[in-house]
């Protein structure tokens, strides 16, 4: 198989051989032991190919339950990680979502089929190009990628039903929060670089918003600001 650089993209990445079928279905059984019991996000866990978001090098890996590098000194998240964090989400088809962070795009190709609409922004115009290309190779219309500072948002398509941080933020950044719509939900890991963070739930109610702690994880920060070069 070839790299995964932006005029490389495979032929036809919606085919699939018979190991990946057996592959795919393992981790969703995988996934089932780990406490995902949403029909619905295992569904879309098992419909997206994660080889087509990963280098050639990393293929053998792309269904092994584990972050993997990606360009840009980021890395593509576990796939057990994305599906806790769908299934935290509770996400409905007519549901609009801000994703903070692309990376490899492969996140919001899940949420693709999930929620209604799923606009996506990162700080590297690399990870969004290769990203866009990736999502418009599986016919996710229902994508739309941007560059851009994520610590502002989308304040052109807000307000969104969810929010959706990839990376750690100390706080969370008021100009999301203001984005987010009433009944709204916003999860980000919350703590400090470099130490355990906690995932974050904040519910908008009709008396304010509610915040419950989810998880202890470890993952790289958001930077503010788009970045200059990459």
């Amino acid at each position: 198989m070839t790299d995964l650089s932006p005029m490389q993209l495979p032929s036809d990445p919606l085919s699939v051989e018979m190991d990946e079928v057996q592959a795919r279905a393992q981790l969703v059984l995988a996934l089932r032991g780990h406490g995902v019991g949403d029909r619905a996000v295992l569904s879309a866990i098992e419909r997206v190919p994660r080889r087509l978001f990963l280098a050639a090098v990393h293929h053998s890996l792309a269904y092994e339950d584990s972050s993997l590098p990606i360009e840009c000194g980021q890395v593509v998240l576990a796939p057990s990680f994305v599906a806790r964090m769908a299934q935290a989400l509770k996400l409905e088809s007519s549901h609009r979502l801000l994703e903070v962070g692309t990376g490899s795009g492969y996140q919001a190709a899940v949420l693709a089929h999930l929620a209604g609409q799923v606009d996506s922004i990162d700080r590297y115009a690399t990870l969004a190009s290769l990203a866009g290309q990736r999502t418009a190779a599986l016919k996710l219309s229902n994508v739309r990628i941007h560059v851009g500072d994520g610590m502002e948002g989308l304040k052109q398509k807000a307000p969104f039903d969810r929010i959706v941080l990839t990376g750690a933020v100390e706080e969370i950044p008021e100009a999301l929060l203001s984005q987010l719509a009433p009944g709204g939900i916003l999860m980000a890991p919350v703590g400090l670089s470099g130490k355990p963070q906690i995932m974050t739930r904040v519910t908008r109610g009709e008396d304010g918003d509610q915040s419950e702690d989810l998880e202890i994880v470890r993952m790289v920060s958001l930077i503010k600001g788009a970045a200059e070069r990459l």
